[in-house]
C-alpha cells in the first residue's frame, strides 16, 4: 500500500515512517511533506495515494485547507496533539486518528480499520466531501471554540497585569515565545501559543497571517501583491520584517478582510 504523511515535524515524519516500517513493511511511504501549499500542489499533480496520513497543524496553516483547494480520494488518518473534544469531531469524518505520540498498538488499530474500510468500500471512492462538508467545518468550530478569550493576563517586571482582548494589536512568535502587541506598541509575553489563540479568539477580529504572527484586523495596514501570488502586509504598530502571506491563505485572507 503507497501512503503519503503529510506532517510539518522531521521527527515525526521519521517516526511515524519508523513504526510504519515496523507494523506493516508492506507499506511504501512515496513521499513526506510539509505544508498546505505543497501538499495542494502534489495532490493535484501526483496520482492519489492510497492513504494519507495527515497531521492537524502544517507548517503553513491547518490541514483543513487542503481539502478547499484539491479532490482528495484517499482515505486519512489523522495525527494530531490536539484536545480530546475535537478528535471526537474529527473522529465522525476520517478512517481514524493517532494522538502525537503516535504508538504502536495505535497505530496498528488504524491500519488494521483502514484494511476493513478498504476491503468493504474498495468500489466506492472516496470524496474530500466524505470528510469535511461545510457545515462539518462550522459544527467543528463550535465544538472547538465555545467563547472567545476576552482578557489575557501578563508579568510586568513583579506585577500581574490583565489586558482585555481590545487592547491587542496582534501576537507574533520568536524562539519559542510568545508575545502580545497592543496597539500603543506595548509588547509583553504571554503563556499561550499562536496555535492556541486560533482557538480562543474570535475568527472575525483575529487571523493567522503565517507561522509567525496572528493580527487584529485593526491592526492591518497597507497589503500589497507579492512575488508568487502572495500578499505582502503592513502592520500597525509598524514591524521591522516582511510579513508575507502565502498563495494558498491569500483568498481566506481577502475574505477574512471583506467581511
Amino acid at each position: 500500500m503507497k501512503v503519503l504523511i503529510i506532517e510539518d515535524e522531521p521527527h515525526a515524519q521519521a517516526e511515524l515512517q519508523r513504526l510504519l516500517a515496523k507494523v506493516e513493511p508492506t507499506i511504501e511511504v512515496i513521499d513526506c511533506i510539509d505544508s498546505v501549499e505543497e501538499a495542494i500542489e502534489w495532490l493535484n499533480e501526483n496520482p492519489q495515494p492510497e492513504a494519507m496520513f495527515l497531521d492537524i497543524q502544517l507548517s503553513d496553516g491547518i490541514s483543513f485547507e487542503i481539502f478547499d483547494h484539491c479532490k482528495v480520494e484517499a482515505p486519512v488518518i489523522f495525527t494530531t496533539a490536539f484536545d480530546e473534544y475535537a478528535i471526537r469531531a474529527f473522529q465522525l469524518n476520517s478512517i481514524d486518528y493517532l494522538l502525537k505520540p503516535v504508538e504502536e498498538a495505535a497505530l496498528q488499530k488504524a491500519l488494521d480499520k483502514l484494511q476493513r474500510w478498504k476491503g468493504s468500500s474498495s468500489e466506492t471512492p472516496v470524496s474530500s466531501s466524505t470528510f469535511f462538508s461545510e457545515a462539518q467545518l462550522r459544527q467543528l468550530r463550535e465544538l472547538q471554540k465555545p467563547s472567545y478569550k476576552t482578557r489575557f493576563i501578563a508579568k510586568v517586571g513583579d506585577q500581574i497585569k490583565h489586558m482585555g482582548v481590545g487592547e491587542v494589536a496582534y501576537f507574533y512568535a520568536d524562539d519559542n515565545l510568545v508575545y502580545l502587541v497592543t496597539h500603543q506598541k506595548k509588547r509583553v509575553i504571554i503563556d499561550y501559543k499562536l496555535e492556541q489563540l486560533e482557538t480562543m479568539l474570535n475568527p472575525q477580529a483575529f487571523f493567522r497571517l503565517n507561522r509567525t504572527f496572528m493580527a487584529h484586523i485593526d491592526s492591518i495596514g497597507k497589503v500589497s501583491r507579492h512575488f508568487n501570488s502572495r500578499l505582502k502586509v503592513e502592520l500597525v504598530p509598524e514591524v521591522d520584517q516582511d510579513i508575507l502571506i502565502s498563495r494558498v491563505k491569500a483568498p481566506k485572507f481577502m475574505a477574512w478582510m471583506d467581511q
